[in-house]
């Protein structure tokens, strides 16, 4: 593929046919002023078979701004969709539909509220609210999930294996294994989840942060095959780097070797004013070896030296590494909570790639439309109620209890304003025997959740850095109870209904189903 072809397949090309073949029935029956709504939400957390998430961490949004303000149905593209051709030869796109399209912006007058990066979402909130021209709005769908599903996932992910970390060092290293170039969006993601660098230099220099990394085998392996030794191999890395010096000493015998050479080469740094980073440890028993290298150092005089783990990490195996180093590190005379403290951990493969549950389930599903001044709720029913929509035009509200804690997620209609009311009736979404009432005196705060992004087409949000993104996660975090950011079986956090959101959806359930429910 030349240069010019992958331009075109990352503009506004990054769609789906029937986007576009939908927006030609639409075109052809008059429907190009006519406004709709869009909800993008997801329907479930991401299940990792032995364990779950109890929240996401939503990310992807100022990605899917720059590409909204780059994309144009400009000559080329025009070109490629009137090649197009359907199974009996003809063109598959009027030549009058690909003139309306060619030239303008194709999403000028979009309006787009969405729930900020790094904000806690849960299951059926409408993270994002596309309101247009229903051409404009239709054709935006497909790129809007890829960016927002995929950042979302691992930005989940990412905030996991923080979690497990009790906030120790997590370095991203998933460039290698990847799908292609989603390993930049996912070191992004990752970086708003909690991660705290990332391996990945061009990425690095994106988002503003130094690059972080070590070395590999084969550094050591060239040396030895040239008739050198271990210990030359890191002398000469020590040399070039000797501020950055982390060693990786399991390329012979982690105990015999790796360890014993790298303290010779921490002396040396030692005598020469630098101070060594550390080690790295990437293959066999990390907790044991993690417990005797802490021992050997401490030994040594090298007590403040990081202890990087890598090799096949996620937020269980970290779990399960910190669980058995608490158990035998007093054995050895170590104080667990310090050798704890030491430890980063360099996080590959399972984080890139979500392992476990490779897709987030966001979906875009219209939701109203509009006829004149009057806006109609747009219903969708299925025989799984999960799958059957929360109609009409919305807001969101986290509710806060009175010890400042997150505890549910209201989605009410448009007009509605809970904030103002005396009592709030929260419904179950899919469930018509589960409802509750909460009353102000038992809520600290009442939060809206949907900001303006877009307003007819330019944007109007002042996008935040990523720092102030991870800031916005940390709190968050800190909002929520600790039971639903358990690794296994969380607590469920809940997402209601208001009343008159409960009432329309069942009155349209009614009306579409001629009363048969």
């Amino acid at each position: 593929m030349n240069q010019k072809d992958k331009d075109l397949s990352n503009g506004v090309l990054f769609t789906d046919l029937y986007q576009l073949t939908m927006a030609q029935i639409y075109y052809r029956y008059g429907m190009c002023d006519t406004v709709a709504q869009f909800d993008y939400f997801f329907r479930s957390y991401p299940d990792y078979g032995s364990h779950q998430a109890g929240y996401c961490i939503n990310a992807g949004l100022e990605w899917l701004l720059d590409w909204m303000q780059s994309a144009r149905f400009g000559l080329e593209e025009i070109a490629y969709l009137r090649s197009l051709r359907n199974a009996h030869g003809d063109p598959l796109f009027a030549e009058d539909f690909l003139q309306w399209l060619e030239g303008d912006q194709p999403f000028a007058n979009i309006t787009l509220r969405a729930i900020p990066e790094g904000r806690v979402t849960h299951p059926n909130v409408p993270v994002a609210v596309v309101e247009g021209p229903i051409i404009q709005a239709q054709l935006l769908e497909s790129s809007l999930l890829n960016h927002l599903n995929y950042q979302t996932l691992i930005a989940t992910k990412a905030s996991r294996i923080h979690e497990s970390c009790h906030g120790q060092i997590v370095l991203e290293f998933g460039l290698r294994r990847a799908q292609e170039k989603a390993a930049n969006a996912g070191a992004r993601a990752a970086i708003i989840g909690g991660a705290d660098a990332t391996s990945n230099v061009g990425i690095s220099k994106h988002l503003g942060i130094p690059p972080s990394g070590t070395h590999a085998h084969s550094m050591i392996q060239a040396f030895m095959a040239l008739g050198g030794t271990e210990l030359d191999a890191f002398r000469a890395y020590a040399a070039e780097y000797p501020d950055n010096c982390i060693l990786l000493v399991d390329t012979i015998s982690t105990l015999e070797s790796g360890i014993p050479n790298a303290i010779i080469v921490f002396e040396e740094l030692k005598a020469t004013g630098h101070k060594p980073v550390g080690i790295r440890l990437d293959s066999g028993d990390l907790a044991y070896f993690s417990i005797q290298a802490a021992k050997m150092l401490n030994e040594a005089g090298f007590e403040d030296t990081l202890i990087v783990l890598s090799n096949q990490l996620d937020e269980l195996v970290i779990w399960q590494i910190i669980t058995q180093i608490r158990e035998e590190a007093g054995r050895y005379g170590l104080d667990a909570n310090a050798l704890v403290n030491r430890l980063a951990y360099g996080v590959g493969t399972r984080m890139i790639t979500s392992s476990g549950d490779p897709a987030l389930d966001g979906v875009y599903k219209l939701v109203s439309v509009k006829d004149g001044e009057n806006w109609h709720p747009a219903m969708k029913i299925s025989e799984s109620p999960v799958k059957t929509l929360n109609p009409g035009k919305k807001r969101v509200w986290r509710l806060y209890d009175l010890r400042e804690k997150a505890i549910a997620d209201l989605i009410a209609l448009d007009e509605e304003e809970p904030q103002q009311a005396d009592a709030i009736c929260l419904h179950h979404p899919f469930d018509h025997t589960k409802s509750r009432t909460l009353y102000h005196s038992q809520l600290s705060k009442i939060e809206p959740l949907l900001e303006d992004i877009i307003l007819d087409g330019k944007i109007v949000y002042d996008l935040p850095s990523l720092e102030e993104i991870r800031k916005t996660r940390e709190k968050d975090m800190q909002d929520l109870y600790p039971g639903v950011k358990r690794l296994v079986i969380p607590h469920n956090y809940h997402v209601s209904l208001s009343q008159k959101l409960w009432d329309l959806k069942h009155t349209l359930i009614l009306k579409n189903t001629n009363g048969d429910t």
